[in-house]
């Protein structure tokens, strides 16, 4: 029996529907597709469907490590799904406050191919039983609070009236620790945005339907006094929409809050749901350990954050590296940008509907990923052909050109700056990658195109440093003894510059600064979302290329 099966003895009728449910399996994934595609995984091959509606999913697909406020998410999620529905964890124990998991297997292609052997076992014996039990989890609980219909503002635990206009209150469920925070999930769920949100009041509210009693009558213009005003001058109820944390075409675990004016952005905030504020408080105190949470913290960019950690850690020590092998890391560091580039162009045609670019960017990420030199050679054409296409694809320019545009007056790094003209790599200060030919690659527009052609001009421009690199090998950490020192290192990744300032003392790590790019650019989405069509503010957002993972506090 799965944790989510359907009341109902197993007939022979229901035997054959629990079998073509076995073969038939869509998967919601959590974090995000983009994740388990960096840990190589392909969930088409392994014969389940990706969905972007979990109410459309039969499997809750969780990938690696989950922090609890994702879980917490992904609760809400699960509970959305229909029966029967089931749990597949990859490289995760710790589900709460989830069911346990049906099935779990290991992080890797193997381990998805035996977990979903597993899944049409389960579906095909499980997928109906004459008991079932309801789920239940505090995070899905409610409790009523009571708001005015007129001035959403207005929220208190009790009931009463309106200190604005004196209208009675009303009742609005809100569910428990998972707000509506963890509802606005996909397109189809926006809906969770507005709940306890009476549209009739609105729309023309029956006033004799309420308790007015003592209440003395007030005009419209009283009414909408306190409201906030359209560009168009016009009183306006707002409404705060979430967008995540796992909301297709923008990256798992961001929390994006809208508030909206119609179809307009009013305002906006943003948040990471991923839990790293303790990675390096205490510090390590062992450089080995320090480099392995770093290289851990951003499945996003592993080798980026390995390459930096090591590095800071031989500049402390005044260890040197051969010039060699120096030039094998920054091949596999310019192989990751290329995977990057791929899955942000994955993400990039889901939120534009251009689905031959979501199909074709992320098979390619997969197979760039892990693949050698020579295997890199050889999707070489394939890449060119990709750039070629994005190049000539209609009407994208007209979808992308001027939204989200950004200038020099505020902070920019990584291709977001180089798409604004800005030459802002710290590529350009590195004598190894001087020696191999590096060029910067810029545009001036500052919008979405100009980070678009940022990226299509890095992806072949890598190509080209990883063939002069002439090979491709992880960073590995210096030894250091016992020695002292201080040292800084930056590493360009492939959303801008990141900065590790360390402290040794006897070969001991007593003091490490993490400086990431996403946590700069968390900053803009208020400046790139005010006042824009919902559409464009989204495909602004998703242009930024933000990993919650490595955004600090």
């Amino acid at each position: 029996m799965i944790t989510g099966a359907r009341q109902g003895t197993l007939s022979g009728v229901r035997r054959l529907l629990a079998a073509s449910m076995a073969r038939d399996l869509g998967a919601f994934l959590i974090p995000s597709p983009e994740i388990a595609r960096t840990h190589g995984l392909d969930i088409a091959a392994a014969g389940i469907q990706v969905l972007s509606n979990p109410r459309h999913a039969s499997v809750l697909l969780l990938i690696g490590e989950i922090p609890l406020a994702l879980r917490e998410a992904a609760t809400v999620i699960y509970a959305q799904m229909m029966r029967p529905r089931a749990i597949f964890a990859m490289g995760t124990e710790d589900l709460s406050p989830l069911p346990p998991a049906d099935v779990i297997a290991g992080l890797s292609q193997q381990g998805l191919l035996e977990g979903v052997r597993q899944l049409r076992k389960v579906f095909a014996g499980g997928a109906f039983h004459p008991d079932v039990s309801d789920f239940h989890a505090a995070v899905l609980q409610t409790h009523i609070r009571y708001t005015c219909p007129m001035h959403a503002e207005v929220i208190q635990d009790e009931p009463g009236t309106c200190p604005k206009c004196g209208m009675t209150l009303i009742p609005a469920e809100t569910q428990g620790t998972a707000t509506h925070e963890h509802g606005g999930m996909n397109h189809s769920q926006m809906d969770h945005g507005h709940k306890g949100h009476d549209h009739k009041n609105h729309a023309g509210m029956d006033h004799g339907e309420r308790d007015h009693a003592g209440m003395a009558f007030m005009s419209m213009v009283d009414v909408t006094r306190d409201l906030p005003r359209s560009l168009d001058g016009l009183p306006m109820e707002w409404i705060e929409v979430p967008f995540g944390p796992f909301f297709p075409g923008l990256p798992g675990g961001l929390l994006l809050m809208l508030t909206l004016d119609g179809n307009t952005v009013a305002g906006s905030t943003a948040r990471s749901m991923i839990e790293n504020t303790d990675l390096l408080q205490p510090p390590s105190t062992d450089t080995s350990d320090l480099v392995g949470r770093l290289t851990g913290m951003d499945p996003l960019a592993p080798v980026a954050y390995q390459f930096l950690a090591c590095r800071a850690v031989r500049n402390a020590a005044g260890a040197e590296v051969s010039a060699d092998t120096t030039r094998a890391c920054i091949g596999a560091l310019e192989r990751e940008r290329v995977a990057s580039h791929l899955g942000w162009l994955a993400l990039f045609g889901q939120q534009t509907r251009l689905d031959w670019l979501l199909r074709r960017a992320a098979s390619l990420q997969l197979r760039i990923q892990h693949a050698n030199l020579q295997q890199i050679m050889a999707l070489r054409p394939e890449l060119s052909a990709l750039i070629k296409r994005l190049h000539r694809t209609p009407l994208l320019k007209s979808r992308t050109a001027g939204i989200g545009r950004l200038g020099h007056d505020v902070a920019l790094c990584g291709p977001v700056a180089r798409g604004a003209g800005i030459n802002d790599d710290a590529r350009s200060l590195d004598n190894t990658y001087t020696s191999l030919g590096f060029t910067p690659a810029s545009h001036r527009g500052g919008d979405v195109l100009s980070r678009l052609r940022v990226r299509l001009d890095e992806i072949a421009h890598s190509l080209a440093l990883i063939e002069a690199a002439g090979a491709i090998e992880l960073p590995a950490l210096a030894p250091v003894g016992d020695l002292s020192g201080q040292g800084e290192a930056t590493v360009e990744t492939a959303r801008g510059r990141a900065r590790l300032q360390l402290t040794l003392e006897e070969g001991q790590v007593t003091k490490a600064l993490l400086d990431t790019p996403s946590t700069h650019h968390l900053k803009l989405i208020g400046l790139l979302t005010e006042q824009q069509e919902l559409g464009d503010a989204l495909v602004a957002v998703g242009s930024l290329d933000l990993s919650p993972w490595e955004i600090r506090p």
